[in-house]
C-alpha cells in the first residue's frame, strides 16, 4: 500500500494537469502544482479552505463544488486560457475536480473548422459546375443508353464527392495524431443523441430501430463530437443499406472492463472477401445495391481510426443477403477502490 501511496503522490504531484481534491464539507484538502498554476495562485493559498470561500469570484469553478455536471464543461483560467473541467464523486462525499487545459486544441479546432470551410468552397465551386453541366448535357437532345449511363455515373460521382469533403478532412485529422478532447461521458446520452438525429431517416425507410442500453452502464473516456462521429457512420449505415420495412437493433452492454455496443441490420449483408476491406480508405463493395447508394467509402476508416485513438475497436460479422453485426469496444473508466 506504501509504494501505491507513493506513486499516486508522484504522479499527483507531475501531472500536468490540475487536480483539487475537496471533503464532503466543500474543504479542499489537496491542490497539485498544476492546478495552482492553471489558476495563478499557489497551493497552499488554497488548502484547508473552504471552496466557496477561495472561489468566491470565480462562479463557474465554485459550481463544480456544488454540482455534478455531466461530462466536462469548458472553464475559462486567468491569462485568457481555457481548461475543461470534470468532477469525479468520492467515498464519502467528497469530489475530485480534474482540470485539462484545452487553449491550444481549441485554437487547432478553430483552424480546422476554417479549413473544412475553405476546402468545402473551394471544392464545392467545381463540383456543382460539373454538376449544372451534366444537367445541361441532357437537355441539348436525346442521349443513347451507354450516354445516359456515363451521364449517371457522373451525377453520382460529383454526389460522392460532396459527401466525402468533410470525412476526408476529419479523416486527415485524426491520421496525422491531433489532439483529441477527452472527457469523462455517459455512452447512454451520446448513442440517444445519435438515435435522435436518425430517427428522420429511419422513418423514411420504414425500419426500426430498437435501442437496449443496460443501466446503469460505466462512465467512458472520449471526445464526445468523435464518438458520435462513430456511432453516427456506424448506425447511419444499418439503415441505408437495409431494406425497407426492416429492423435496426442497438444493443449496449459493459463491465468495469468495457463497454460493447452491438449493431445489427437485416440488410444487404457484405461478401465474406469484401469483410476485411471495407474499413480501408475510398473502399465501396462491388454489389451494386450499394454503389447505387450515396456514400464516399469514408465512414467505416474514419470510425475505426477515432476507436484505435480511444484505444477501442470495432469488428463486424456479416451474412450476405441476410444482414451484418459491427462490434465497437470501448475501454470502460473505472476507479480502483
Amino acid at each position: 500500500m506504501a509504494a501505491v501511496d507513493e506513486t499516486f503522490d508522484l504522479l499527483f504531484h507531475l501531472t500536468s494537469e490540475g487536480i483539487i481534491i475537496a471533503d464532503a464539507c466543500g474543504v479542499i484538502q489537496r491542490v497539485n502544482p498544476a492546478a495552482a498554476a492553471m489558476l495563478n495562485t499557489t497551493v497552499n493559498s488554497l488548502c484547508n479552505r473552504p471552496a466557496n470561500e477561495v472561489f468566491a469570484r470565480r462562479g463557474a469553478l465554485l459550481r463544480l463544488f456544488e454540482t455534478l455536471p455531466e461530462g466536462a464543461v469548458d472553464l475559462e483560467l486567468p491569462r485568457r486560457r481555457i481548461a475543461a473541467a470534470a468532477v469525479v464523486p468520492l467515498t464519502g462525499g467528497g469530489r475530485l475536480v480534474h482540470l485539462r487545459d484545452i487553449t491550444e486544441q481549441q485554437h487547432l479546432e478553430s483552424r480546422r473548422e476554417m479549413l473544412v470551410r475553405a476546402m468545402a468552397h473551394d471544392l464545392r465551386n467545381p463540383i456543382a459546375a460539373i454538376s449544372g453541366y451534366a444537367d445541361l448535357i441532357e437537355k441539348m437532345g436525346p442521349l443513347n443508353e451507354a450516354q445516359t449511363q456515363f451521364l449517371n455515373r457522373a451525377r453520382q460521382t460529383t454526389n460522392k464527392l460532396y459527401e466525402v469533403i468533410e470525412a476526408l478532412i476529419d479523416l486527415a485529422w485524426i491520421e496525422a495524431g491531433m489532439p483529441l478532447r477527452f472527457t469523462p461521458l455517459h455512452l447512454r446520452t451520446l448513442i440517444d443523441e445519435v438515435i435522435r438525429s436518425l430517427n428522420d431517416a429511419a422513418r423514411a425507410r420504414s425500419i426500426t430501430l430498437a435501442v437496449s442500453v443496460q443501466d446503469p452502464l460505466p462512465l467512458i473516456i472520449g471526445d464526445p463530437a468523435r464518438l458520435k462521429l462513430v456511432f453516427r457512420h456506424v448506425i447511419h449505415n444499418a439503415l441505408l443499406y437495409s431494406e425497407p420495412e426492416r429492423l435496426v437493433v442497438v444493443h449496449v452492454w459493459g463491465d468495469t472492463r468495457e463497454i460493447h455496443c452491438k449493431i445489427a441490420d437485416q440488410g444487404f449483408g457484405i461478401a465474406e472477401d469484401e469483410i476485411d476491406l471495407i474499413f480501408e480508405r475510398l473502399y465501396r463493395s462491388t454489389d451494386e445495391r450499394v454503389r447505387a447508394l450515396p456514400g464516399g467509402g469514408v465512414g467505416l476508416t474514419l470510425a475505426r481510426r477515432i476507436l484505435i485513438r480511444h484505444g477501442g475497436q470495432i469488428a463486424v460479422t456479416s451474412t450476405l443477403g441476410k444482414g451484418s453485426v459491427f462490434t465497437i469496444t470501448l475501454p470502460a473508466a473505472h476507479a480502483q477502490d
